[in-house]
């Protein structure tokens, strides 16, 4: 498994040009990516770096890698990333490791976004993963009924859990926010849940 995460980071950092302003994505495959991307910057590439989570910003300053913001640079030309699932019209699942929201913020500031995934990642219907969703604290119960109610009238009946840290308490994002963890089973139509959502 590891070598094929290497293999999809290797085949990412191949669409890497200099001068790029990169989004550095969140998990296991894009941290591979992040490796890979230090070597040829220590080799003399000329890259800045939007990271979507403490933990790759943390990795890529480690390594060398140029950072800034995306108040300072709003615009970014390719952003790599991972995901949780991914089905055959290449509609993912993503956000387990907690930075969806970030993600989301920093791949809709691209011009382009490349998807890294080995097979193990590939599924032929999607839900396999339980979907996160970023909720705001603030009436998080209510939303959460609310996502219920929508989910069961297009036939997507889900149970949803609050997800929690290792010390048993809420998980919070980087961005003070809690994740629901929704277990819909076969999502047949993902189109039709995401309008939904």
């Amino acid at each position: 498994m590891e070598d094929r995460k290497t293999a999809a980071a290797r085949a990412a950092l191949d669409l890497v040009e200099p001068g790029m302003r990169l989004g550095l994505g969140t998990g296991s495959t894009a941290g591979r990516f992040v490796e890979l991307l230090a070597e040829r910057v220590k080799s003399g590439l000329t890259i800045v770096g939007v990271p979507t989570s403490e933990q790759t910003r943390a990795q890529a300053a480690r390594l060398g890698i140029p950072l800034t913001t995306l108040n300072e640079t709003p615009r970014l030309d390719l952003t790599i990333d991972g995901a949780d699932e991914v089905d055959a019209q290449l509609r993912l699942i993503k956000g387990g490791g907690g930075a969806l929201l970030r993600e989301k913020i920093v791949a809709a500031a691209s011009e382009r976004m490349v998807v890294i995934a080995d097979q193990s990642k590939v599924v032929e219907v999607l839900g396999r993963f339980p979907l996160p969703v970023e909720v705001t604290p603030f009436g998080w119960v209510a939303t959460r009924e609310l996502m219920r109610e929508m989910g069961a009238a297009i036939g997507l009946p889900a149970e949803m859990n609050l997800r929690l840290a290792a010390d048993g308490e809420p998980f919070m994002t980087e961005n003070g926010n809690l994740i629901l963890d929704c277990a819909y089973g076969r999502i047949d139509d993902p189109d039709d849940l995401a309008d939904v959502l």
